[in-house]
């Protein structure tokens, strides 16, 4: 794979990439990324994808942030409660040790399978 340069990045006319093609932190005004949107409370809702912009990588490829316009993006959905609760759920489950089923007050890690105290019985002390 040849090196991608600033100069193979510029690509406004979308004839290398089928899309405009800007370096990275070089986009116009205008258009957004997902995370940029979310933070102004907007979000694509269904427009396709206006550009993208390529940072390039030292022996790896490129990587590439989606752009959307932002005058055509909608605002986000508020969360119904019903949502909250599913998400409340969801996270219960993920504190909640399958060993000993109490609540970790933590997420269980999933390099453990269990809690920090059912996985090394052995290692603790009195403090």
């Amino acid at each position: 794979m040849a090196s991608l340069t600033f100069a193979k990045c510029f690509d406004p006319n979308g004839a290398t990439y089928g899309m405009p093609t800007y370096p990275w932190r070089y986009a116009p005004e205008g258009l957004a990324t997902r995370r940029q949107l979310r933070a102004q409370g907007l979000r694509p809702g269904g427009q396709p994808v206006a550009a993208q912009l390529l940072r390039p990588r030292f022996r790896r490829e490129p990587l590439v942030a989606y752009l959307y316009r932002i005058d055509r993006a909608k605002p986000v959905r508020p969360m119904t409660s019903r949502k909250w609760g599913a998400l409340a759920l969801a996270m219960l489950a993920r504190r909640t040790c399958p060993q000993c089923r109490t609540d970790a007050g933590y997420v269980i890690p999933a390099s453990l399978g269990m809690c920090v105290s059912c996985a090394y019985p052995d290692d603790q002390h009195a403090a």
